[in-house]
């Protein structure tokens, strides 16, 4: 099944690991911050997500009287614990300030990533054009001003995007691939790329990502603070000055409120004040007390797992997903398994296919994720027609795998791995197993894939054991290289620079440390010199039929030599609405070219604009 959706390539961002910056020729990962391995900006289904900070909270702000239910847009599955702060240096800041979602509510970015087209839509920014091959020019919108009246201008622009290279924050690494940023007039500012290390696609992916901070707040923050970050973090920043549609209403450790900002400066561009006056976030123990507020009407937009999702409107609740049908969920990532390449017996390419082919993926997506998954169409690229075109599907048809334990039995008999009299295959000398595949403990999709994926084994004559541990030994694991099998998710979002991104976190080779030593990418230490030079092209290329003969090249050497094994199409959040209170949500074929990214992310915002009681 292919989804219609259109995406451009895409960056990702993984929140949970750091990707430190390598000076290697061409590519160096872009963020430095990202969502979580398991499952983007929500909790693992099931799980729970610890609250996001210190230990000292700030002490609650405003009056805690209710707002009225048909003026007020209830939320979850965005913040897990009590806020600590608001403050978008700190590193661990509350909604709707934490980085990376709900990013248009209080402070807004220059452009807002559409899920559905993939193009970056105006914002602060009105357009934006290459003048030549490093240098990006930026038109801001000229009525465009902060909630305290002030208005933003180009400072304010090259004021942000300096703080990450004055500070090591989360969009300190863009700064790999940026030489300068300059103000062109009042309005207009200049983007020139890093000569030696220039990546348009993540420049792309700053000016949708980065959220835009006042100057003349800021500035005077640092100076309280003699320019120290570790004091800079202390700021709670309680009422934040930004250039959104809402401010900072009331906050304690049980809810978040946000009011709207009546003289927002979009109404110029929108035509209209987003139609809720509040955003409330209550703050959920766990999974189970937000889904049942959400099935009762408590809760109008969940970005929570949901299990059996279809269960509650079969029960009558005016719940929907985006589509109508099965998956239910646009994808956004793809949760995969990656091998050690220097195992014995893993090392060997059929071994690995042998693995791919042996795995019930349908039995994967009903029971670790409730059927969100579309049938697997293993590629580099999701399985959607936005990311599909890059590649010649018909050319890497031959190589594509499917669930087939049969001739995965055949591959590894053509190979010469035996089974021993304990059923387990030998193959040069080398039991294929017992390896062990893991994934940190709790994480119950995960941990249920990976046992579907050691029962299949079995039945080819490959010995899996399965290890859940901690999350923070499973990170040394990973980085380290000190397992057999892994899982983790390769980079999935709606960012400009997909599928390249995937693509470069599970092959790239140069600037990846050896195993025992820390690593942030290319976790199996995989090394193919032709998909490096690949990897290092597409970034520059801009004539569509030479990026397309690239990816599908770069897509047949990874079906060739499998590093890793997608277990998975995940949604990279979880939209879901309750019509109870709020309806007109977008939907597939609306025609509103809304996207689902929860009413307040990226374009998403738009959703805001069009929902009424």
């Amino acid at each position: 099944m292919k989804l219609k959706i259109v995406m451009r390539p895409v960056f990702i961002l993984l929140l949970a690991i750091s990707f430190f910056i390598a000076g290697c020729q061409g590519v160096t990962p872009p963020s430095a911050t990202e969502p979580p391995p398991s499952g983007g900006e929500t909790p693992p289904s099931g799980g729970e997500t610890p609250a996001p900070g210190g230990k000292d909270e700030p002490a609650p702000q405003g009056d805690p009287k209710a707002t009225p239910r048909n003026e007020t847009l209830y939320v979850n599955g965005l913040q897990w614990g009590a806020p600590t702060n608001f403050n978008l240096l700190s590193g661990n800041a509350a909604f709707p300030i934490n980085y990376g979602n709900s990013r248009e509510l209080v402070y807004e970015t220059l452009f807002m990533v559409n899920q559905l087209t993939g193009e970056l839509e105006p914002l602060l920014g009105t357009k934006y054009e290459w003048t030549d091959d490093l240098n990006m020019k930026v038109e801001l919108h000229p009525e465009a001003k902060w909630s305290d009246g002030k208005p933003f201008t180009s400072e304010d622009v090259v004021y942000t995007y300096q703080l990450g290279k004055k500070y090591d924050i989360n969009w300190s690494s863009f700064w790999t691939y940026i030489a300068d940023v300059k103000a062109d007039g009042p309005h207009a500012v200049i983007i020139t790329l890093n000569e030696k290390n220039p990546n348009k696609l993540t420049v792309l992916d700053s000016i949708e990502l980065i959220p835009m901070l006042p100057k003349h707040v800021w500035e005077e923050i640092e100076k309280k603070a003699g320019n120290d970050l570790a004091t800079i973090r202390k700021e709670v920043n309680a009422d934040p000055i930004g250039t959104g549609p809402y401010k900072m209403y009331f906050y304690n450790d049980q809810k978040i409120t946000i009011v709207r900002d009546d003289n927002y400066w979009g109404q110029v561009l929108f035509g209209k004040l987003p139609a809720p006056k509040y955003i409330t976030h209550v703050i959920y123990k766990d999974n189970a007390a937000g889904d049942l507020a959400f099935k009762s009407g408590q809760v109008d937009v969940s970005q929570q797992f949901i299990p059996q999702v279809w269960k509650m409107w079969e029960d009558g609740a005016p719940v929907r997903t985006y589509l109508k049908d099965a998956p239910y969920y646009l994808p956004g990532s793809m949760p995969s398994i990656f091998f050690n390449m220097s195992k014995p017996g893993l090392d060997n390419p059929d071994v690995r296919r042998a693995i791919a082919m042996a795995i019930d993926y349908g039995k994967i997506s009903e029971l670790a994720i409730s059927g969100y998954s579309a049938p697997m169409e293993p590629s580099l690229t999701l399985n959607t027609d936005a990311e599909s075109k890059y590649v010649d599907q018909e050319a890497i048809k031959p190589l594509q795998w499917t669930t087939d334990v049969e001739g995965a039995n055949a591959l590894l008999d053509s190979i010469g791995a035996k089974k021993g009299k304990d059923g387990i295959r030998v193959l040069n000398g080398t039991r294929l197993g017992p390896f062990e595949i893991e994934c940190p403990y709790g994480w119950s999709d995960w941990n249920a894939a990976l046992e579907i994926v050691a029962q299949n084994a079995k039945a080819i004559g490959i010995e899996i054991r399965t290890k859940f541990p901690e999350a923070p030994v499973w990170t040394n694991d990973l980085q380290t290289g000190k397992f057999d099998i892994i899982m983790n998710t390769p980079a999935g979002g709606v960012n400009p620079s997909q599928p390249w991104d995937r693509a470069r976190t599970i092959m790239y080779s140069k600037g990846v440390a050896p195993i025992g030593e820390m690593a942030f990418w290319n976790w199996g230490r995989y090394k193919n010199d032709q998909a490096d030079a690949i990897i290092e092209k597409i970034p520059a290329t801009t004539d569509e039929a030479e990026l397309k003969a690239l990816y599908t090249e770069l897509t047949q050497i990874w079906l060739k030599d499998i590093p890793s094994i997608p277990l998975m199409y995940r949604p990279w959040v979880f939209d879901t609405v309750n019509e109870s209170v709020w309806k007109g949500f977008p939907r597939e074929g609306d025609g509103s070219n809304i996207p689902p990214q929860i009413s307040m992310d990226g374009a998403g915002i738009k959703a805001l604009y069009q929902i009424h009681n």
